[in-house]
């Protein structure tokens, strides 16, 4: 199919920022085949949509996610032991591969209706994942996570590398899923087990590494108790530090760390409005990407941050950003932006096919609407991105040429089912939560 779309404010973000004030992109193929300003080419049998002076930028990549989680997002949220009290005990019980559909999809729903176009996830049943991914039109990696505190779908880490490697089967060929490995975390795997990673992606080149990092107080501690060094540092000595690395979080890290991601070519995931939420602190963002690391923004799994909406985590990453710099000036509009969108997909290995809107790659895009008094007057489109901006304002969302919204209308998944499924798992939550509850006061 051939489409051209006319009368968009097109915000290309390619390496010089290049905006078209009256823009038009023509797309074949699944990808963008020319744009320009002003009047649009004739192209006989194209599908034409006129934006109505909307901007039309690339679509957003989230690249940290935990999909599945969905179905626990709101769930003890003022607890503080909830993770020992209800999540543990509940994804023992009940993660399968039918809550991981449940839970993935309404995550999809969500992300396509906020303009998200591309995902990193790491966790359980992950071939799952990846189904979804694929039915809902959108562009992912998906990481099998590895863990040794009884995860729910392998009982050894030997039968973790079996799924890694089916997982690898089922993405093979996939044009829109990319296929990871995904250790929890260094505490959580351990050095030999993180050697292992570093060797099977040495013979799964194609595939990522997805990895927790840096992330709390406790993991440092581990780290210098048990290797003497930083937690950076144990991944870098066990050559997990490297291009097709995803780290999520880096908060504790030092110069030397920093040094380390940069030279290894390891992208970051930053998850601001999780890391705030938890008391967990601010990461370096500045510092990491002045060393040439490139940082996405991340969502975070929706138990941890609740939201899959991006435009959520803007005001978080730039106001921390000026907080820890003391300056309004800290890491402005436009580089937010980047950060969401071709710098995400950098940190994914993606960039050369998403990301930026450029004649060659593929037609990931989407549509905000403007005519919301809250966009209004516009000065400057980032500023208006970053801080005005709401997942309602998308009105069209577009995959490799394919629409997946328009007009604020799903076309991939069918909104009342997904809400139904999701619900049922959280019927039998509630059950268990009830029984739990009951068992606690029991004994006073």
């Amino acid at each position: 199919m051939t489409t051209l779309l006319t009368n968009a404010w097109l915000l290309t973000v390619d390496a010089v920022m290049t905006e078209h004030r009256h823009g038009w992109l023509l797309i074949e193929d699944g990808k963008i085949a020319a744009l320009g300003d002003g009047t649009p080419p004739q192209i006989d049998g194209a599908e034409i949509r006129d934006m109505g002076g909307d901007i039309v930028m690339p679509g957003m990549v989230n690249p940290h996610c935990h999909m599945a989680m969905s179905v626990f997002r709101g769930l003890g949220e003022d607890i503080d032991d909830r993770l020992f009290r209800y999540m543990l005990p509940l994804e023992r019980k009940f993660v399968s591969p039918e809550m991981v559909r449940a839970g993935s999809t309404l995550s999809a729903m969500e992300m396509i209706m906020g303009g998200v176009t591309c995902v990193a996830d790491m966790y359980y049943f992950e071939t799952e994942v990846a189904g979804v991914i694929d039915r809902s039109g959108m562009r992912g990696v998906v990481g099998q996570t590895l863990a040794d505190f009884n995860p729910p779908d392998h009982r050894s880490f030997d039968e973790g590398f079996a799924l890694c490697d089916a997982l690898v089967d089922y993405c093979a060929g996939h044009s829109r899923i990319t296929a990871s490995i995904a250790p929890h975390a260094p505490y959580s795997t351990g050095a030999a087990v993180l050697e292992r990673v570093a060797a099977w992606h040495d013979a799964h080149p194609q595939t990522r590494i997805q990895i927790h990092l840096a992330e709390t107080e406790a993991e440092v501690a581990w780290a210098k108790d048990t290797h003497g060094i930083s937690t950076t540092a144990v991944c870098g000595r066990a050559g997990l530090l490297r291009p097709g690395t995803i780290a999520a979080h880096c908060l504790l890290i030092d110069d030397a760390d920093i040094d380390a991601l940069a030279r290894s070519g390891t992208g970051v995931a930053h998850n601001a409005r999780s890391n705030g939420k938890a008391g967990r602190g601010m990461a370096r963002v500045e510092d990491m990407r002045a060393a040439g690391i490139p940082v996405g923004i991340a969502t975070d799994g929706p138990m941890s941050g609740n939201t899959l909406d991006l435009f959520s985590q803007f005001g978080v990453v730039s106001i921390f950003a000026k907080v820890l710099g003391h300056t309004r000036s800290a890491l402005p509009t436009r580089e937010v932006i980047r950060m969401a969108t071709i710098e995400g997909a950098k940190a994914l290995g993606l960039d050369a096919g998403t990301g930026s809107l450029e004649v060659g790659k593929q037609a990931d895009l989407i549509r905000i609407d403007l005519s919301a008094p809250r966009m209004q007057p516009i000065y400057d489109p980032y500023s208006v991105l970053v801080f005005a901006t709401m997942p309602d304002d998308v009105r069209d969302v577009m995959v490799d040429g394919t629409w997946l919204m328009r007009d604020r209308k799903l076309e991939t998944l069918e909104p009342a089912k997904v809400l139904a499924d999701a619900n049922q798992v959280a019927d039998q939550f509630r059950a268990e939560i009830a029984v739990i509850d009951a068992e606690i006061a029991a004994k006073g």
